[in-house]
């Protein structure tokens, strides 16, 4: 089992930054591919970044491209979101999740992973 807790997100105006982090617990992260995904009321879970186990491999939605960046702290057991140039469609709930796998490579689609966070609320304002 592994447990995840996202953090850091909150209320900030278009053209802020936002640093989001998601901490794992339970079994080593490094076993582990890392995603984020997020939901917008009303609207299906999106795909928003993606980091392989050793974190050579990242991948991007095209609509984050350029603004976001994920990267992760294994000896932390701690994947990150960087999320700068924020617009208030970026509001959402975003979700960290893990991939329990034995290649190196970063999934973009959310039945790959296997455990789930509970959430962190971003909201931009215009």
């Amino acid at each position: 089992q592994v447990q995840l807790v996202e953090s850091g997100g909150g209320l900030v105006q278009a053209g802020s930054s936002l640093r989001l982090s998601c901490a794992a617990s339970g079994r080593t992260a490094s076993n582990y591919a890392m995603g984020w995904f997020r939901q917008a009321p009303g609207k299906e879970r999106d795909f928003v970044a993606a980091i392989s186990r050793t974190a050579i491999n990242t991948d991007y939605a095209a609509f984050v491209k350029g603004r976001f960046t994920i990267s992760r702290d294994n000896a932390k057991n701690t994947v990150y979101l960087q999320m700068n140039s924020l617009k208030p469609e970026d509001t959402a709930v975003y979700y960290c999740a893990a991939d329990l796998q034995y290649g190196d490579y970063a999934s973009r689609r959310d039945q790959d992973y296997d455990y789930w966070g509970q959430g962190t609320q971003v909201t931009v304002s215009s």
